[in-house]
């Protein structure tokens, strides 16, 4: 299994970017898509009290040892990829023996989502409603119709104490 930590860019980046890099990386490393992934952290990198997020990016690689000796190849792999949506990349790589890594998998549920089988939910709402049909409009109703023992012509610094 192969985790790649990434800190300091957009979570919804990350998994774009991370379909490219995932077929890549199990590519070189001969492994499979399903031993890589990808976790984003909501997160802002600083320098000097300055956010530094999608500017300066810092990845953790978490891997067995066995693939260190593509680490020169991976970390290339890994600069292609967010150089598209970085300027500056740094990256860490942490190798840990086989024996100390586990997994769970619960036999009633696939290993991963997919667009294939995750749970689609319907939407509530019943009627002719399109998607952004009425956000963001500007109510011009009187907001203040159903507060008790409110006049509009009341002077409001009459009432501070």
């Amino acid at each position: 299994m192969v985790n790649l930590y990434i800190y300091g860019l957009d979570q919804f980046v990350v998994g774009d970017v991370s379909v490219g890099l995932t077929e890549s990386l199990a590519k070189l490393y001969e492994i499979s898509e399903d031993d890589i992934n990808f976790v984003a952290p909501n997160d802002m990198v600083f320098h000097k009290g300055v956010e530094q997020t999608s500017w300066r990016v810092i990845v953790e690689v978490k891997a067995p040892e066995e693939l260190e000796k593509l680490q020169t190849q991976a970390k290339e792999v890994i600069f292609h990829y967010l150089s598209e949506v970085a300027i500056h990349i740094e990256i860490t790589f942490f190798y840990f023996y086989q024996g100390e890594h586990f997994v769970r998998l619960n036999e009633s549920y696939p290993d991963y989502l997919t667009e294939s089988n995750e749970v689609k939910i319907e939407d509530e709402f019943e009627g002719e409603y399109v998607e952004g049909e009425g956000e963001g409009e500007i109510f011009t109703g009187d907001i203040f119709e159903n507060i008790p023992n409110f006049k509009k012509d009341d002077d409001p610094d009459k009432h501070s104490h």
